[in-house]
């Protein structure tokens, strides 16, 4: 049961990072060839919004690490997720801060 909910818990962060990547994608190259009008501060909102949906799945990629863990954890799975943890912290710190320059430096709309 738990390993089934982490599944669907990864799952769900592939289809957030997935989407966000995709929308980034249209949203950097839909001006450059027409599909959508050409604003100020295209390139950083573009960063931003991709970095929203890769914090929510980085989130939510921890919590299925954290589900799988609470199954039948060992020292070494233990010590894994904290790792694992350490770094995504660090991830979503850098790219939080990064977002907020962005949007602190952002063009008044």
């Amino acid at each position: 049961m738990a390993l089934d909910t982490a599944l669907v818990v990864e799952a769900v962060a592939v289809v957030f990072v997935a989407y966000g990547a995709l929308e980034a994608v249209f949203y950097a190259i839909g001006p450059l060839v027409g599909v959508i009008p050409r604003a100020a501060g295209w390139r950083k909102d573009t960063f931003v919004r991709f970095g929203m949906w890769l914090l929510l799945g980085l989130q939510f990629a921890l919590a299925a690490d954290v589900v799988r863990t609470i199954i039948a954890p060992t020292w070494n799975d233990i010590g894994q997720l904290a790792a694992i943890a350490v770094i995504r912290t660090f991830l979503n710190y850098f790219l939080e801060r990064d977002m907020e320059e962005f949007e602190r430096t952002e063009p008044a709309k």
